[in-house]
This record gives C-alpha cells, structure tokens and sequence, in this order.
C-alpha cells in the first residue's frame, strides 16, 4: 500500500469540508485548516491513515472526540462536528491564530506576566475537565492556542484517552502522551490523575520560561528516566528573568511525587491568582490615582498663580510707596 502524505489530500472534499491547507501534526494525526461553506474556515483533525484503518481505534477516536465535545469552556477549544467520510475519521474544531509554540519559536522565553495569564487560562480549564472526569494526559506546548484577543485554549482533550485506552485492551505496544512532557507516574505506566496534568504543565511553563525543556535526550527510556530520578535546573539559573515565588510555583508543578504538587488545578489556580494580585499590588505600589494627580496639578497651577499675583501686588506696592516718596522729596525741595 503506498504511503499517504497529507498534502496529498490538500482539494479534498471531506464530509462538507474542503481541505485547503496542512497546519500541523502529531503522533496520530494531520491538521488541516477547511472551509465549509455555510461556517466559514475551521481545524480539521485528520486521523492518520494507519490509525483509521484500525477499526477499534478509529471507534475510540471517534467515541472520545465526541466526550471532549461536550466540554464546553472559554478555556477549552470548541469542537464542532466528528464525522467520517469514506476512508477520513475527523473532528472539526474552532481555527485559531496562534499557539503557544509557535510563539515561544518566534519570541523566545516569555514574560512573567503573560506566563501568569496562561498559566491561570490552562489551569482554569484543567479545572473544568477534571472535575467532568477528563484528565487531558498531553498537555504541552503545540496543545495551548490563543484566541486573538489572547485568551488561552486547550486542545486535544480525550485523543490521549483514546489512546490509552486502545493500548489497554489490545496490548499493542504504544506511547501514550509526549515524552518531553510526560509526568513520572505516565513515563512508568502508574495509575494517573489530575496531577499529572499539573506536571506536564509545569513543563510547558518552564519551556515558556527559558525557552528549553527541563529534560532532553535523544533515548526515550532516558528520558523517562530523567523525570522520575532527576531533579529539574530552576529555571532562574537558565537565564529566565521570572520571579523567585513564580520559580517556586514551577518546581512544585515538577516534584517527582504526585502528593508533592498542588493537590488540585483549584488549588494550581488560586496560587496563580495570589501571584497575579500581588504583582499588580506590588506594581502600582506608591503609583497616583491619575485623577488625583491632575486635581493637585490644577491645585498647584491656583497657588502658584495666586503667589505670582500676591508678589505682583507687593512689587507694585513697593513701586507705590517709591513713587510717593521721590514726590515728597521733590516737594520738599
């Protein structure tokens, strides 16, 4: 059978979507941007032919698209219909102007403030999905996108899901998640919760951070390795300019033990919010009230103009007070 290339689908008519160009790809399958002509453009998730022609998995796929669907959250990317047509399994979804990849490849590492901001958006819809049931298990930085006006968006939910538990029934040998990023109960097989999204998390806000992951090597077992046995480089000492209490928060989302970080993306979150409050405490620390500041301004201008006039009236009273005199003299004479 000959390989299948995405671009080869580039034309391409599926269900009532026409595929018009490839805008990225991971482990199971091709995004393409698609026009509908009654919705505008849209995401196409396109599940990968050798993936598609696995009946089991092309059912879990399917099965768990229509799960995150139903998650519906100003932090979670909308999907809009899951379909198949002929041989494509699809999801449509919301297209979206930025990811937080692609900025960190563009901008380098990221301010304190805006790490706060996505961090805060993320963990907001963490919050949402685990108390539905869903933990995402692929959270990273290709996986975070921005609305224009900045708001982050989490996607993929559920495809991980699929994934693990298509492995748990056929035993085929598969690795679920990505390994950059991969908590230390994931990269050993361990039972997971909420926390291991928290963790790989923290990954991604260390890699926005400083502009490199914690862990990297070549060998997937090392790596693994790495995130149950090695302790992460604080990112302070990789050149990011972050805070010390923001670097503490990104060191607990790594600790090795679940038990060890924030119990919940609650918790994760109100952190973040305390953070964020004392930032703007600490920033308009000793700032004027703009409006007060003009009223003293226009106080100040009175004063110095009623100063201006009371040394005008005594100059001229001295000139007075001249004048008269030199007339005494003058008559005097």
């Amino acid at each position: 059978m000959a390989t299948l290339y995405p671009e080869q689908l580039i034309g391409r008519q599926v269900g009532p979507y026409a595929l018009e160009r490839v805008i990225g790809q991971g482990g199971f399958a091709w995004v393409f941007s698609a026009k509908r002509a009654d919705q505008g453009t849209a995401a196409l998730k396109v599940l990968k032919p050798r993936y598609a022609g696995d009946r089991q998995f092309e059912s879990r796929f399917r099965n768990e698209s229509r799960v995150a669907s139903e998650l519906t959250h100003r932090n979670i990317v909308r999907i809009l219909d899951v379909g198949q047509a002929d041989d494509i399994t699809y999801f449509a979804m919301d297209l979206y102007p930025d990811s937080l990849r692609s900025r960190i490849d563009r901008d380098g590492p990221l301010a304190e403030p805006d790490l706060v901001r996505i961090a805060m958006d993320v963990a907001a819809a963490l919050s949402f999905a685990h108390a539905n049931g869903v933990i995402h298990r692929d959270i990273k930085a290709d996986n975070i996108l921005f609305e224009k006006d900045g708001t982050g968006v989490v996607t993929d939910f559920g495809i991980m899901r699929a994934v693990s538990g298509y492995v748990s029934d056929t035993g085929v040998n598969m690795t679920i998640g990505t390994p950059s990023y991969m908590s230390p109960e994931q990269a050993q097989g361990r039972t997971l919760d909420g926390r291991s999204d928290l963790y790989a998390l923290g990954v991604t806000l260390y890699k926005a951070a400083t502009g490199d992951l914690p862990f990297t090597s070549t060998d997937w077992f090392e790596l693994a390795r790495m995130h149950v046995e090695d302790a992460p480089t604080p990112p302070r000492s990789r050149g990011s300019t972050i805070s010390r209490r923001f670097e503490l928060v990104i060191l607990k989302c790594l600790a090795k033990h679940p038990d060890d970080r924030y119990a919940s993306a609650d918790e994760f979150l109100a952190e973040l919010q305390a953070l964020s409050d004392e930032s703007r405490t600490t920033e308009t620390f000793g700032r004027v009230d703009p409006r007060l500041q003009a009223a003293a301004a226009a106080d100040a201008r009175a004063a110095a103009g009623r100063h201006l006039s009371g040394t005008w009236l005594a100059v001229i009273g001295v000139l007075v007070v001249a004048a008269v005199a030199a007339a005494v003299v003058l008559l005097a004479r």
